[in-house]
């Protein structure tokens, strides 16, 4: 009972503050891990050129202040936009809402109620209900996720993994932004998909040496932005240093996050270039 008011809550507060050009739709699915989680559809006009299934991150997919609270946050909210111009519909599973939490970021690791188990899930769960919608091709789907839903990209194409490899619906290719890697490093990840992954050389929160190294196992793609830090495609803000976060490559001192113009554009512009090469 809980669960079902908690969704009800979630789609009569958030629906309504969601009437923006490119409007997304809420649908109810579930998880693998039996889970009901809700997740939000952009769909262009007409039969999408493919469907990305876009993870967020450690914040979650809303904005918690300023003049977008309770709305998509910013970063989501323009992917979704610039996707839908090229003819992709966008379908982003929220993990966090649903099952009571509003953001990780400043948890520590081993205190997170939801994990990265709990992202897998939820990413080949919505990768599944993609598969059958009547307007999705199978064989045209990616996976694209940021820092926390980075890592659950990886999560969700490591073919070592048995859940992953029982799967009947595949990415065809997946993008991750600024993913933490040391896990799958160290477990000894095995791509199932074209991996791209797109780092910032500054990152003091999920550092890029071991996507790096991890790419370079994998047969990945992978750019390093000069000049990054964390969070470096987010359509503004400057670099700020947040002193709440416990985890990073210097634990308990904080991160920093911010945007780098150039760097987000040319981001930005690879993940197009590679999508069309996927898909077209």
């Amino acid at each position: 009972m809980r669960r079902a008011w908690l969704l009800v809550q979630v789609l009569g507060l958030i629906s309504p503050l969601l009437a923006q050009a490119t409007e997304p739709q809420p649908v109810s699915l579930t998880s693998l891990d039996s889970s009901t989680i809700i997740a939000w559809v952009f769909q262009p006009d007409g039969k999408p050129r493919g469907t990305v299934v876009a993870l967020h991150g450690c914040g979650g997919l809303f904005a918690t202040e300023g003049s977008r609270a309770g709305r998509i946050s910013a970063r989501h909210q323009a992917m979704a936009e610039r996707l839908v111009a090229q003819g992709y519909a966008v379908v982003f599973p929220d993990s966090l809402t649903p099952r009571g939490v509003t953001q990780l970021c400043t948890q520590k690791l081993r205190e997170r109620t939801i994990g990265q188990r709990e992202r897998r899930r939820d990413a080949l769960a919505t990768l599944n209900w993609v598969a059958a919608q009547p307007w999705a091709d199978v064989a045209k789907l990616a996976l694209l996720g940021w820092s926390h839903g980075g890592t659950a990209v990886l999560e969700a194409t490591d073919g070592s993994q048995p859940e992953v490899a029982a799967q009947p619906v595949k990415a065809g290719v997946a993008i991750a932004f600024y993913p933490g890697c040391a896990g799958s490093l160290k477990s000894g990840y095995q791509a199932s998909t074209r991996l791209l992954l797109l780092l910032g050389a500054l990152d003091d929160w999920t550092p890029s040496a071991p996507c790096v190294e991890l790419g370079r196992l994998a047969g990945a793609q992978v750019e390093v932005y000069p000049e990054s830090y964390h969070g470096f495609d987010n359509p503004g803000g400057a670099v700020k240093l947040l002193r709440d976060v416990p985890n990073g490559v210097n634990p308990r001192q904080g991160v920093h996050v911010g945007a780098n113009s150039a760097a987000r554009e040319q981001a930005n512009a690879k993940v197009l270039q590679v999508l069309a090469s996927a898909f077209d």
